[in-house]
């Protein structure tokens, strides 16, 4: 898989697959690769890997504003799965320059991008500098303007090496919130203690909400922008530019 061509081959043959057969399939054909577990229920993804390849590496982008459930909760993951979580923390002297010239909740003001930039893409690209694939839980459902029309495997030009490629796996694209937590629940799979108390979508502390009944499980993050951009940059390539 390393053209263009053999990449659009293989996401024709697996569009309509299971997630369980998409993950095989990534673990199978990757050495380098990494599963992003953001801390909610894309706990689903590492479960599923663990039947495949236990030793299947995990990473987790710590913002250094994420709900103490969170924390918890990736803890909570790593000991039950017995497994080692790359828990990669932003650069302090970026963060603290920001925080020093715009306060602590800047992007109230002037949108998430600079902070997000700081926090969570440039960790992110300096992750992903060392794996050939990552797999990320993203779902078309979870955001009608920016996921609707991703593919279960995509040819990541946006953090790839200079000269190589970086393919990514988005193993639960085809299913929907409920069939991931009916999976949670049928694999006894933790999960985040925040999912109890109404929030769906949880990202850091300052920019997610619980939502209610109705409401789209988006509109707790970023609630002050426009609906459509509701990305922090992780998965930017969703956004037509």
């Amino acid at each position: 898989m390393n053209d263009a061509i053999s990449l659009v081959d293989v996401e024709q043959q697996l569009q309509g697959q299971s997630p369980h057969r998409i993950m095989r399939h990534a673990l199978e054909n990757h050495d380098r690769i990494a599963i992003s577990f953001s801390g909610a229920e894309d706990v689903a993804l590492i479960d599923m890997a663990s039947r495949i390849r236990p030793d299947v590496e995990v990473f987790s982008l710590d913002t250094g504003r994420l709900h103490a459930e969170t924390y918890q909760f990736i803890e909570a993951v790593r000991k039950h799965y017995g497994i080692k979580i790359d828990v990669i923390s932003a650069d302090g002297e970026a963060v603290r320059q920001l925080v020093r010239e715009k306060g602590l909740y800047s992007f109230y003001e002037d949108t998430h991008k600079e902070c997000c930039g700081i926090r969570k893409i440039a960790p992110l690209r300096k992750k992903l500098l060392e794996v050939d694939a990552w797999i990320t839980g993203q779902r078309k459902d979870q955001s009608p303007g920016t996921r609707a029309d991703i593919p279960v495997i995509q040819d990541d030009k946006g953090f790839a090496r200079t000269g190589e490629t970086l393919t990514k796996y988005n193993p639960l694209a085809n299913w929907s919130s409920e069939e991931v937590w009916a999976y949670i629940r049928a694999y006894e799979v933790p999960y985040n203690s925040l999912h109890d108390r109404g929030f769906v979508s949880i990202g850091c502390e300052p920019c997610t909400r619980p939502i209610g009944p109705g409401q789209h499980e988006r509109e707790g993050r970023w609630w002050w922008e426009e609906a459509t951009k509701k990305e922090c940059g992780l998965h930017a390539s969703n956004i037509d530019t």
